[in-house]
């Protein structure tokens, strides 16, 4: 972002520890999922903004390629740059990536801070403009002692004088960047955050206001408590329903839910006719009450004669996406004499969650017969009767 003045903004988000105490296993707490998202996307996708901040550069394990790909796909962002040993470290490789684009404010966040706010980033970008380097911190409420190296209490520190810290922290650039080059030219990498570098570099740190709901997943129990004020904010829960019918035409394989099925009939259409597809499009649109299929890609329109249904179905959950929203469930049933549907199910299960973006335990596929009644039991068609359910933010409407 450039700001009135000109000035340019840009973030580094420390995205490359492993995460050992918060449980994960084999897959770093930043890659794991609160609400159907990973920590890492949903902190991406507030910096991936371009009215906050014109270049965010994240910085990742060596490891962690693939899952930072899924994580950062359709955000405009810098390419990661590995970090190293230590978090100062990490930050000091992404001072350095950004260096030839010459910031003028550069904030540094952590990637397990998922829950920052627009504001709170204002926030930081207005302090460090101010006073050249500014931290959030919220007053401390819990007494607080040190203690010897026995366990045994040396003394009861004033609470008003305290504050504990998060990110967003923001700096000048070019001070900030010969902070990290002083440590690394002293040996110095005992600083736990950005803050006490500028500190010991003789920067004149202010403190600003941070927000309660900014919490740092750690340990185990913070995914417990991030998983339930994820399902607070986007506590309006709506379901929605889709219906679909295609005739069968010649042809030598049927599109269903994206894949193809090979067998004696095409199903016809003015699309690919993936009927599958079309009730789960019309299934999120009802949840939004955003229309239908038609109102959004009218069949007289020439463009969609042929076009891919993952196009269509795509562009349902962006309309999700674009209101804050989240899929809960896709719930698919098809009805057709044939072909069989059982053998792909689960290929067709993974075609639709890798369109939508989602978990495949989040995506139901049943089929049956209409016990030879019907359209379907003639062999004449096959219908498709899909349910979506998403959350959106209680602000919605």
């Amino acid at each position: 972002m450039a700001s009135d003045t000109g000035e340019k903004v840009a973030v580094v988000i420390v995205a490359a520890g492993r995460g050992t105490r918060a449980g994960s296993g084999d897959v770093p707490k930043q890659f794991r999922a609160i609400g159907g998202e990973s920590l890492l996307r949903r902190t991406l996708g507030l910096f991936a903004d371009k009215t906050l901040c014109g270049l965010a550069q994240t910085v990742i394990h060596p490891d962690s390629t693939a899952l930072y790909a899924q994580a950062a796909d359709g955000f405009p962002l810098l390419p990661p740059v590995h970090g190293g040993a230590t978090r100062q470290a990490s930050v000091h490789a992404g001072l350095e990536a950004l260096a030839p684009y010459a910031p003028d404010i550069v904030l540094v966040h952590d990637a397990a801070r998922p829950f920052a706010s627009r504001a709170l980033v204002a926030r930081a970008i207005e302090a460090g403009r101010r006073t050249g380097a500014a931290i959030p911190g919220l007053p401390v409420t819990d007494t607080i002692k040190s203690i010897d190296r026995h366990g045994f209490v040396g003394k009861t520190l004033p609470r008003d004088s305290l504050r504990a810290v998060q990110t967003p922290q923001a700096f000048a650039f070019e001070p900030l960047l010969e902070a990290h080059r002083r440590a690394v030219r002293e040996r110095r990498d005992d600083f736990t955050d950005d803050a006490a570098i500028a500190e010991w570099a003789g920067m004149q740190v202010s403190v600003f206001d941070g927000e309660s709901g900014n919490i740092k997943i750690t340990h185990p129990e913070d995914f417990m408590r991030a998983e339930a004020m994820t399902m607070g904010q986007l506590g309006d829960v709506r379901t929605g329903s889709g219906i679909d019918v295609h005739a069968f035409g010649p042809g030598d394989h049927v599109t269903i839910g994206g894949i193809n099925i090979p067998h004696a009939q095409a199903l016809t259409g003015h699309s690919d006719a993936d009927v599958a597809l079309h009730a789960l499009t019309d299934a999120l649109l009802g949840a939004l009450a955003d229309g239908d299929i038609g109102a959004h890609f009218p069949p007289s329109d020439p463009q969609w004669r042929g076009a891919s249904s993952d196009r269509f179905l795509r562009f349902a959950i962006e309309r999700v996406t674009a209101r804050g929203g989240r899929i809960s469930h896709l719930d698919l049933t098809i009805v057709c004499e044939a072909p069989k549907i059982g053998p792909h199910r689960d290929v067709m299960r993974a075609s639709i969650a890798r369109i939508a973006g989602i978990d495949i335990g989040r995506i139901a596929v049943k089929a049956t017969t209409s016990e030879k009644l019907g359209f379907t039991g003639r062999g004449e068609g096959i219908a498709a009767y899909a349910t979506a359910t998403i959350r959106l933010p209680w602000s919605e409407p």
